[in-house]
């Protein structure tokens, strides 16, 4: 069972290379994706499954708290305007 094994310290640090290349490459095309395709393949092959599902909920966190940052919090608008 290598795949379980944890992974190195030379393992992790090429896996957060590439999700810092892949986020970059996401952050300067708007979120997309297919811009990044070849990193996020990078991304997925240098990185554990678990951590891929991972950072990729942080990112989406990441994005939600930012937006709530610059936007502030809008409540739903249909909420009571019957």
């Amino acid at each position: 069972a290598a795949g379980m094994a944890a992974p190195t310290m030379e393992e992790r640090k090429a896996c957060w290379g590439a999700r810092d290349e892949f986020w970059q490459c996401l952050d300067s095309h708007g979120d997309d994706a297919a811009q990044c395709e070849r990193l996020r393949r990078a991304f997925e092959s240098r990185c554990p499954q678990q951590w891929v599902k991972h950072f990729d909920k942080r990112r989406d966190f990441l994005k939600y708290k930012k937006k709530l940052e610059t936007e502030g919090y809008h409540p739903p608008e249909a909420a009571g305007k019957s």
